[in-house]
């Protein structure tokens, strides 16, 4: 096997390793993604359930002020 071959060898190894790396990245970028997605979609079906329950403290402070 000559020097060239050998090049070859190595520059189709460190190909490899860049793609397997590259596949790692994203399949953590994705991952990230949807766990925020995930995140951002519970603190929005979360949201109107807090609203509602601050206009309903509202009105019974509201209520007790005018009940004394």
């Amino acid at each position: 096997m000559g020097i060239k071959d050998q090049f070859q060898d190595k520059a189709e190894e460190l190909r490899n390793k860049a793609q397997d790396a590259m596949g790692g990245a994203k399949d953590e970028a994705s991952e990230r993604a949807s766990q925020a997605q995930d995140e951002a979609s519970e603190r929005s079906s979360q949201a109107p359930d807090q609203a509602r329950e601050a206009a309903q403290e509202q009105q019974d402070k509201f209520n007790q002020d005018y009940d004394a």
